[in-house]
């Protein structure tokens, strides 16, 4: 029973990288991937986002995605994550227009949500969430929480390994919002705890819900 119950959780919870690539192998390419923002503090870039860059220069130099959606708004920094990472996607080389920054997201729930809901308002209709192993796990039982049609493209280390990418400090200036505000000083930690929740994407979807029905009344 334990057994069973360790597999369950497993599949479950669990984005298994080689099994997720080997499945995006058969499907691709992918409309668009969407590639969740971290914070970043200076025209350097940081661990989290080389290997979140990276890997979606992968999958679209290798013609896993026509399209890309960095998501992320200025959160704990002035500077505005989508807006970043695509600054740092065209220095190693992705094309800037294939390439959408939706700046709304706070939380990872909902860089999924709004990423997905940006790329059906552009007629997007094969998507798929690319990140870390974490990240893609813990997004799991969201995406079937929130009714989203999207797959998981976990980083696989080994194939991000056979690349080299040059991340030079670049001018990020335009990347910054002039009337940003910490989310630590605008959001009280249990409710930044209730966004990565999923908090607002309820409500979201609570709020699309009337609009549908008020547009068949």
């Amino acid at each position: 029973m334990l057994l069973s119950g360790c597999k369950a959780y497993y599949r479950a919870f669990y984005t298994d990288p080689d099994t997720c690539f080997a499945g995006a192998c058969i499907k691709k390419p992918y409309d668009v991937i969407i590639v969740p923002g971290f914070p970043s503090d200076s025209g350097k870039i940081n661990g989290v986002l080389a290997e979140r860059i990276g890997w979606a220069c992968y999958l679209y130099k290798n013609g896993f995605t026509n399209h890309i959606i960095f998501s992320g708004s200025a959160v704990y920094t002035p500077y505005i994550e989508a807006e970043v990472m695509k600054l740092y996607a065209i220095q190693v080389g992705i094309p800037t227009e294939i390439i959408f920054t939706e700046t709304k997201a706070e939380h990872t729930t909902e860089n999924l949500y709004y990423g997905c809901r940006m790329a059906k308002e552009k007629g997007f209709t094969k998507i798929a969430f690319a990140s870390q192993v974490a990240q893609t796990s813990f997004m799991k039982q969201f995406r079937r929480k929130f009714k989203l049609k999207l797959d998981m493209l976990p980083l696989v280390t080994d194939s991000l390994r056979k690349y080299s990418f040059e991340f030079k400090p670049l001018d990020a200036s335009k990347a910054i919002n002039s009337d940003f505000v910490s989310i630590e000083k605008r959001q009280s930690i249990i409710k930044r705890f209730l966004g990565t929740r999923g908090s607002k994407v309820k409500r979201e979807m609570r709020k699309e819900k009337r609009q549908a029905r008020k547009k068949r009344e």
